[in-house]
């Protein structure tokens, strides 16, 4: 069975649950942590608001693991600049690999 990426009206509500989740936490840090930490992002989107958007459209396991690629990246030495979330899956990225969802590290592509 075939699914296009982001059709949530046939994906299971488990699933459902785990993006709402994860969307509940992420706004929370937002309109809490964020603040404490400051203004100091190196990228648009921010760190937070690309891993939202990146689980909103590719699911909790290689959404969150995009996310989390992306703040390995976020440091005075990695990348910065214009960063949205990728439209599709890396080509060769498989869940049981979840590191290949992800682009760890190196320059921001044109």
């Amino acid at each position: 069975m075939t699914r296009k990426h982001g059709d949530l009206a046939k994906t299971p509500r488990f699933f459902h649950i785990g993006r709402l989740a994860a969307h509940g936490a992420i706004r929370a840090y937002q309109l809490t942590l964020s603040s404490l930490a400051g203004s100091q992002c190196r990228h648009l989107p921010t760190c937070s608001d690309y891993m939202d958007e990146a689980i909103a459209r590719h699911g909790l396991w290689a959404g969150g693991f995009m996310g989390l690629a992306r703040l390995c990246r976020c440091h005075p030495w990695g990348t910065a600049g214009f960063d949205p979330p990728p439209k599709t899956r890396p080509p060769g990225s498989h869940w049981l690999r979840p590191w290949t969802y992800g682009r760890w590290r190196g320059p921001l592509s044109d």
